[in-house]
């Protein structure tokens, strides 16, 4: 049973897209509401204009220094930002300024999980080629949650750089965690490191865990590591040697420290069905190796996390969908679920 005092930030995403309607649905689902109190973030004019276009019914308005006393049990309210004039957005139409708009709610939603003032924030889509229009140069919420939050303790943030995080991609079917993210597939080989793909897989490992833990599971989960080439390789013969050098030594360093690991994983095979019933969670190389099954199998459901933040987030994995915008015919599913896994992490945190 989740909390009825955790405080669920809810961000907009860009308001041209799909988000606002989502976030306006989400908010009246009971299930969304037993996870804790959900605070839409964004532009109250923009989500006034779609529940009028939309015939939605809209949460009461506060300011964003009135989240902190924000009460258990409450149903939920949107918090304005105030960060774009509503005239000025189209739907189906995104721009610099609602890149720009999308951008400032997020960070404002991370400052109050950083602190203490939301328990969890679950972001709605954005499009990444608004916010490289407002000059922003981070190319998704991943990338940007690495840069401006990170774990007491984390060598790469005490030096300045980024906090070590890993995308996962979960839903009840499959779930999947990327060593590589939002980079050219040319670059992934170069960028491919044992001691980084041995912490990759422990950082799936203790997700699946928590999850399982949480759902009633003390079983240990089984990882599957796929490799980067055809056949995994075929020991050199279709590779340069990347599951040698890199793939191998990693899955050895984490059996050492005591997961269940099997692979490197032939991705052709990896994820049929006999080996999803063998397999809690992948390890994938890169971005379309994972994402690819996860969404055939579980595009409504499945739920982005971003793994290695001293924060909660959480988001439905689909984008702003600029052809559906506005239009009564998007799906919240995906966000419901991201709602749902959120107090659950958030209830699981030690």
């Amino acid at each position: 049973m989740s909390d009825p005092g955790t405080k669920l930030a809810i961000t907009m995403g860009d308001a041209g897209g799909i988000g606002p309607e989502v976030a306006l649905r989400v908010w009246q689902r009971p299930e969304v509401r037993a996870s804790g109190v959900p605070l839409l973030m964004g532009d109250a004019a923009v989500f006034a204009r779609v529940a009028k276009a939309l015939g939605l019914p809209l949460p009461p308005t506060i300011a964003l220094d009135q989240i902190a006393t924000v009460a258990a049990h409450a149903a939920g309210y949107i918090v304005d930002c105030g960060n774009v004039n509503a005239d000025d957005v189209t739907p189906g139409r995104y721009s610099a300024a609602t890149g720009r708009a999308s951008y400032e709610t997020v960070c404002t939603a991370i400052d109050a999980a950083l602190r203490g003032d939301v328990d969890a924030i679950i972001t709605g889509p954005i499009q990444k080629e608004a916010w490289m229009q407002a000059g922003i140069d981070f190319p998704g919420h991943t990338e940007l949650l690495a840069a401006r939050v990170a774990r007491p303790g984390d060598l790469q943030s005490q030096g300045g750089g980024p906090a070590d995080v890993r995308m996962m991609l979960a839903s009840d079917t499959i779930a999947c965690v990327l060593e590589t993210i939002h980079v050219p597939l040319a670059d992934v080989p170069g960028m491919l490191d044992p001691v980084s793909l041995a912490r990759t897989i422990a950082m799936a490992g203790d997700a699946i865990t928590k999850r399982n833990v949480h759902r009633g599971s003390l079983l240990p989960p089984r990882i599957g590591v796929c490799g980067l080439n055809p056949h995994a390789g075929e020991h050199g013969m279709f590779s340069h040697g990347e599951e040698e050098r890199v793939v191998v030594p990693a899955i050895d360093a984490a059996r050492r420290a005591g997961w269940d690991v099997v692979g490197p994983l032939p991705p052709d095979t990896a994820f049929t069905p006999a080996m999803r019933a063998r397999i809690d969670v992948y390890v994938c190389l890169y971005h379309d190796q994972g994402l690819i099954p996860l969404k055939a199998l579980s595009f409504d459901d499945a739920v982005n996390v971003t793994l290695g933040l001293r924060i909660v987030r959480t988001s439905g994995d689909h984008g702003t969908a600029m052809d559906l915008a506005w239009q009564g015919t998007a799906s919240c599913e995906s966000m419901v679920a991201a709602i749902r896994f959120a107090a659950e992490l958030v209830e699981s945190a030690p």
